[in-house]
């Protein structure tokens, strides 16, 4: 499947907060890090989704059942489900709303990951 612009975009766009992340965590703002590597997750994974629906999910809910509807019809999404709620649980949930980053190092590392999860979305999009 060809990607479209639109999908291109979200995914530079998803590349970019990324990178955003990547800056905070060296400046050592984890929670703000863990939100914006959450952010990039959820663009990454409405990427995904506009390109195998056609449609681009507006709120994480529509995007995590998106997500697990994608699965039943191919079994190479599931590589990506518990990445996703990871970030979902951990870094948007715990670090950012509730303060509970530690150990930082753990934190830090799913940032880092975040990377790779977003080109593996990436992948599954073609």
């Amino acid at each position: 499947m060809a990607m479209t612009s639109d999908v291109i975009s979200i995914f530079q766009d998803a590349k970019e907060i990324h990178s955003s992340a990547l800056e905070r965590l060296a400046q050592g703002d984890i929670r703000d890090a863990a939100e914006k590597a959450w952010c990039a997750t959820k663009r990454a994974t409405d990427a995904l989704i506009l390109a195998r629906t056609g449609e681009e999910p507006q709120k994480s809910p529509h995007t995590s059942q998106a997500l697990n509807k994608l699965r039943e019809h191919d079994s190479q999404i599931g590589s990506l489900i518990s990445r996703y709620y990871v970030r979902q649980g951990h870094l948007h949930g715990e670090c950012f709303y509730l303060g509970l980053c530690e150990p930082v190092s753990v934190t830090g590392r799913r940032i880092r990951e975040t990377e790779q999860y977003i080109y593996d979305a990436e992948a599954l999009a073609r």
